[in-house]
């Protein structure tokens, strides 16, 4: 597989986590150095819940440091906004802070859009909580895909959407509950719409296990399917012991994060070289089919084609 991935969900990497209040100039290149070594073209790197004004202020800083780095330049081809305008129940929030979940409001979207200098590129949200999809049809009116994701929105509320310009979904099969109605789920819902949007994955075989990941890209088509890490900042560094802002997190060799209750999983420390050794040595797919899920079809799904 020649390199040249795209990961569209990327919290962090190398050590450095995007998600930090102060951020600097050298922890970004630090982490875009990690991140081309790993053969890694461009991200989408992603700033999660928390009150607005941080998001803002974040994202903000993020551009800032951006702009002064030819290699941060190359690197992060964008922003990807995930939340806060997620469903706040337990399962569904995820390791989002629920105390700073709010509602999709139009006015506070377009705090954080300008916060990002027109560096966003995507925003992931939970449609039921997008009163009218109007923040939807507001992004899409701006050229920012619109996913869905940390959600449980009804079979028509995900219809709803997609006609106001949803396209994709976040991490299916994660942002969402352990023990959920055995066929009246979200996951259920999206497979049926599956012809309508592109779904992404984490393949690292836990938070989704590759026998059900095999199901799904069967079913799905590999041509509607995105891979993401999800990575966040102990990536790339190996198995250990990490803090990463509220939680004290311990990484095994399978390179997932987990709760220190074991109750639910803190996103990734997965690279994209190991993201493809398993799409091709655990699930079987070939080289192209593989390559399309880390490199064209991210692309195609943010619309950046070049």
């Amino acid at each position: 597989m020649s390199t040249g991935y795209f990961d569209i969900q990327v919290n962090g990497y190398g050590g450095v986590d995007f998600n930090q209040d102060d951020l600097t100039a050298d922890q970004l290149h630090t982490a875009c150095e990690a991140l081309q070594r790993d053969g890694v073209a461009s991200i989408l790197a992603t700033v999660i819940t928390e009150q607005v004004d941080r998001m803002a202020m974040r994202l903000s800083n993020l551009a800032r440091l951006r702009e002064a780095d030819p290699l941060a330049q190359q690197i992060i081809a964008g922003f990807h906004i995930e939340g806060p305008f997620i469903n706040p129940a337990r399962g569904y929030v995820g390791a989002h802070p629920a105390d700073a979940v709010v509602p999709a409001d139009p006015e506070t979207m377009q705090q954080l859009l300008e916060a990002a200098c027109g560096l966003a590129k995507l925003v992931t949200l939970a449609p039921e909580c997008d009163a009218g999809f109007a923040v939807t049809r507001m992004l899409r009116e701006q050229g920012v895909t619109v996913s869905a994701g940390h959600c449980d929105p009804t079979l028509d509320q995900l219809h709803g959407a997609i006609d106001a310009g949803l396209t994709l979904f976040t991490h299916l099969g994660n942002g969402c509950p352990m023990q959920m109605h055995r066929h009246d789920n979200i996951i259920q819902r999206v497979l049926n719409l599956r012809d309508r949007i592109t779904i992404c994955f984490i393949p690292d075989g836990v938070h989704v296990p590759f026998v059900a990941l095999k199901n799904y890209i069967d079913l799905i088509g590999a041509d509607r399917i995105v891979m993401v890490t999800d990575a966040i900042a102990p990536a790339s560094l190996g198995p250990g012991d990490y803090t990463l802002g509220r939680w004290h997190l311990k990484i095994g060799e399978d390179m997932v994060a987990r709760a220190p209750d074991g109750s639910h999983l803190i996103g990734s420390a997965i690279t994209m070289p190991r993201v493809v050794e398993n799409l091709i040595g655990e699930l079987g797919l070939d080289d192209s089919t593989a390559r399309n899920m880390v490199v064209d079809n991210p692309r195609n799904a943010v619309g950046m084609f070049d």
